[in-house]
């Protein structure tokens, strides 16, 4: 079945794409939630046509995203944590604690498009990627330490 994206959903695609779905999940989840619409010929005109008209607006939102990926490019984080005396973490760093640090750097960047790949539950360095727009993502070294008593 084939949908267009009214919003950007993870692992499937971009707002305006156009995606092959199986037919439950789109019939019983992204239609009826709104995240989506049946991609019939008279929607893909529409599409194109909406799309044309947003040319200038979506290259001006691009070339933010890279003005921001130019300043995010030399910035690593440094994430001071509660930790154990075997050098765990009480909880996890995520990409709250990330988007917290980066705005304390005067970026304000919201949590949900930054993506850390695994748990971290230790001390260390490890990396986290932001994705700005469906071409640019920035990766964002950061070290966690532990906090002072």
């Amino acid at each position: 079945m084939e949908i267009i994206l009214k919003e950007d959903i993870a692992n499937l695609g971009y707002k305006n794409d156009i995606v092959t779905v199986k037919s439950g999940y789109g019939r019983n989840y992204l239609i009826p939630t709104g995240k989506a619409i049946i991609a019939s010929p008279a929607a893909k005109k529409m599409l194109a046509e909406e799309l044309k008209q947003r040319a200038h607006k979506l290259e001006k939102i691009k070339k933010d995203a890279e003005d921001l990926a130019a300043k995010l490019a030399n910035v690593s984080l440094t994430i001071a944590t509660k930790v154990s005396s075997t050098g765990t973490i009480f909880g996890s760093v995520g990409n709250i604690q990330i988007a917290e640090e980066l705005e304390k750097l005067g970026h304000k960047i919201d949590r949900k498009i930054i993506v850390v790949k695994d748990a971290v539950k230790e001390v260390g360095s490890y990396k986290a990627v932001v994705k700005l727009h469906k071409e640019i993502s920035v990766e964002i070294p950061f070290t966690v330490v532990a906090e002072e008593a």
